[in-house]
């Protein structure tokens, strides 16, 4: 559980970790995984995954294996997702769906700024198309 200054929530669970260091840093990697990101709005983004790797020195996650985003009525699911507090990025990369109210969109990459909430959805080669469906 990580409190923020700026009154974000990092909460991270697991139901297996095994505890390790790499250059005296502790790195938890993590099976089945819960995620729980609360920002000044108060409103959770939840992740799942069946693996992470946490870094206990900056809070950085890496999640793998059939990841799940969860915010408000919007759903993505990918095979990677990478939180970095120290730039304030998310990217879910990798066979990334979004479902949401207004349709579904199929990309490479999606990457959300936690300070601004942009967000760039975009393909690794230029010449494919982000995919997009409305309801």
């Amino acid at each position: 559980d990580v409190k923020f200054n700026d009154n974000n929530q990092y909460i991270i669970t697991a139901d297996l970790s095994e505890i390790g260091y790499r250059n005296d840093i502790e790195i938890v990697k993590m099976q089945k995984v819960i995620a729980i990101f609360v920002d000044e709005t108060n409103v959770p983004l939840t992740i799942t995954s069946n693996k992470a790797i946490y870094n206990n020195n900056n809070y950085n996650t890496n999640f793998t294996d059939n990841v799940r985003i969860d915010y408000e009525n919007n759903v993505i699911l990918s095979d990677n997702m990478d939180i970095d507090f120290n730039e304030n990025i998310i990217t879910i990369y990798e066979n990334v769906n979004y479902e949401g109210l207004q349709g579904i969109i199929n990309a490479d990459h999606v990457k959300i700024d936690l300070i601004t909430k942009k967000i760039q959805i975009y393909m690794d080669n230029e010449e494919n198309k982000v995919e997009i469906s409305t309801r």
